[in-house]
Parts: C-alpha cells; sequence; structure tokens
C-alpha cells in the first residue's frame, strides 16, 4: 500500500544519496550475491517461436516444465508498439516529480492502488525494493479508466490501451498453448481462470548508490496466471533455477513469458512458477513493463482432475484467489513463495 510519507526512488537517486538509506537494505541472505550468479553464456532461458507451428507445443512444454519462464519471438504484437509502450514509460518517469505525482496511488484504495507508488506491501516493517512504478488497472474494461493515466505524455493512455488488448490475445493464445501441452482441452486454463483481471505494471529501477545491499524487486514468484514482460537493454532481472540466479537478457521484440502461481496449482506442480528478481547498478537507470494475466478475486482455482491420479496426487489445496492475494500484500516475499503454504502433506 502506498502511504503519503512514501519516498519516491527517483527522488533520492537525483539527489544523489551517497549511502542506501536504511529501510532499502536487505538481510543478508537476501541480497544478490555474485557467487551465486550464473554467467549469461552457460545458461540461457529458452527462446520459443510462436511460427514454427510443428515445435511450438513441444518447446512450450520442456520451458514450462524446466524453467516456468520463457521468451517467445513471432509472437504477433508488433514490434513498433513494444517500442513505443517502453518510450511512452520512460517519457513518464523522466517528467517533472510534481507532474507524476498528480497521478499517485491513493492510499484509500488499498494495496495495490493504481497510479505512481513506490511500495505496495501493507506491511510498514518490511524492506523497501529500489523502486517505483506507475500500476494500470487494464482489465475487464469495467476497470479501465484512462483519466487515472497520465495526460502529459503524448499518446500514453492510447498506448496503453492498445498494449493491453494485445497483450490480451497474446496470454489466451500461450494458455491455450500451455493446455495443449499437457493434453488438456486448449480452452481449459483459459476457462479455469475465467474473467481475466489485467493490470500493467511499468517499474522504473533508478542508479542505486550501493547496489550490492539492495534489490530493485524482491526474490519472488507471480501470484496470478500468467506474466508477459518486456523490457530494456540495462539488465538486471534474474530468474532462479537450480539455486543459481540466471540473468535474463533483452532478446530484440522477444516478450518473456513468466509462469505464475494459479497455473502452477493448476497443472499440479508440473509446471512451475518462476522465482525471480531484479538488481540494481550504481550507473544505469532501468525500465520493465509487466503485464499480469490474473484471476477474478472470487475465483476459486482448483487443480486439473486430469492431473491428478495415483501416482500424481494432487499436491496443492484449492484456493480463492482473493484470498491467496491478500496473504501476500499482508506480508511481503520473504524471500519465498506463498505457494508452498497451500502444499497438502503426502
Amino acid at each position: 500500500m502506498e502511504t503519503a510519507a512514501a519516498p519516491r526512488v527517483q527522488a533520492l537517486a537525483d539527489a544523489g544519496v551517497p549511502h542506501l538509506p536504511a529501510q532499502y537494505i536487505q538481510p543478508p541472505d537476501l541480497r544478490a550475491d555474485p557467487s551465486h550468479r550464473t554467467p549469461a553464456a552457460s545458461l540461457s532461458i529458452p527462446v520459443v517461436d510462436l511460427s514454427a507451428a510443428a515445435t511450438t507445443t513441444d518447446a512450450v512444454r520442456r520451458a514450462c516444465a524446466e524453467w516456468g519462464a520463457f521468451h517467445v519471438v513471432n509472437h504477433g504484437v508488433p514490434p513498433g508498439l513494444l517500442d513505443a509502450m517502453r518510450a511512452a514509460g520512460m517519457a513518464f518517469f523522466r517528467a517533472p516529480m510534481a507532474e507524476k505525482l498528480r497521478f499517485g496511488c491513493d492510499p484509500a484504495r488499498g494495496a495495490a492502488a493504481e497510479g505512481y507508488g513506490s511500495r505496495m506491501l501493507a506491511n510498514d516493517d518490511s524492506v523497501l525494493d529500489w523502486r517505483d512504478y506507475f500500476d494500470h488497472h487494464t482489465l475487464p474494461e469495467s476497470r479501465r479508466d484512462p483519466a487515472r493515466w497520465p495526460d502529459f505524455v503524448p499518446g500514453y493512455r492510447d498506448t496503453v490501451a492498445k498494449y493491453s488488448n494485445s497483450m490480451k490475445v497474446l496470454a489466451q493464445r500461450l494458455l491455450c498453448i500451455i493446455s495443449e501441452s499437457l493434453n488438456l482441452a486448449p480452452s481449459y486454463l483459459q476457462e479455469a481462470v475465467g474473467e481475466a483481471y489485467q493490470n500493467i505494471t511499468i517499474s522504473y529501477y533508478s542508479p542505486c548508490p550501493q547496489p550490492d545491499l539492495a534489490l530493485g524487486l524482491q526474490s519472488h514468484s507471480d501470484f496470478g496466471a500468467i506474466t508477459l514482460l518486456i523490457q530494456d537493454d540495462v539488465g538486471g532481472l534474474e530468474v532462479l533455477k537450480d539455486g543459481m540466479w540466471i540473468p535474463v537478457p533483452s532478446v530484440p521484440d522477444a516478450i518473456l513469458i513468466i509462469l505464475s502461481d494459479q497455473t502452477e496449482i493448476m497443472t499440479n506442480g508440473r509446471y512451475k512458477s518462476a522465482v525471480h528478481r531484479a538488481v540494481v547498478n550504481a550507473e544505469h537507470a532501468r525500465l520493465s513493463v509487466a503485464t499480469f494475466y490474473d484471476p477474478s478475486k472470487s475465483r476459486k482455482i482448483c487443480t486439473a482432475p486430469q492431473l491428478v491420479s495415483k501416482d500424481h496426487p494432487q499436491k496443492y489445496r484449492d484456493v480463492i484467489y482473493g484470498d491467496y492475494v491478500s496473504s501476500w500484500y499482508s506480508k511481503g516475499p520473504e524471500g519465498k513463495r506463498n505457494i508452498d503454504v497451500l502444499l497438502i502433506e503426502q
């Protein structure tokens, strides 16, 4: 939850603070230890070509089972729209602070309120991420109110709306492919999610005076169904695989797909939600745009019965999605996966 007194990270960076304020210093065991980071050349996130119809399903199956994250190329979203979305975000964050604050989050609207903010958690004692963001509520369209979005960046509102619609189409296409990769009906996961709730979050990671002590985004797995992310070429996103942090470089015109917790529940753990984080650096600001495609808060999420058997018993309890989200916002990621609280003892 954004608080009125919460400082904007960008303001701290622009002021040239020489030392990291205490509320941004991560506990030693959660910091980005370079010794636990694998060079990008030795192990890399899979890239799936969605135009290669004969091999797409198998490639998605492997990526979901082994990584929980993968890039897609030839996905049908115009490169110009990806560029326009990044440019709109950068234009917002480069604008004067007074202009940005006109669209600040309203604390009265609760956790994850729409708008410009720097903290999302309700827990005031939590360590803060070295990040500012703008969160847009974009789907269903009854939630979409462009008047809450910046009006001082030319074309901003139209770009966000077009991007939202394109990401909806791609998310639905991917859920069909993921369903087919598990020998489920193509529409299974999409129907299980129900009416989708989409948020688009632009994150801005300012240069950090002591990057080894901070994180732009703490280690976590996303709690919805699927996340679609684009980023600039600065670097900083990392995915956890086999106990090692793997850098996720920018791939030209690609979109990064991240499986989220509800998909792990629905697939009975066959596919894992990807644990990821964002590290920061001292020299360059970084920008990313994450599109979250999630169930409604009232939706009950259940494991697909076709994926439960004597050899593969149900792994997770059913959950009302809103209850799951509330738990995350009340305490934060804490470097762990919230989904573990739903494990069924075997």
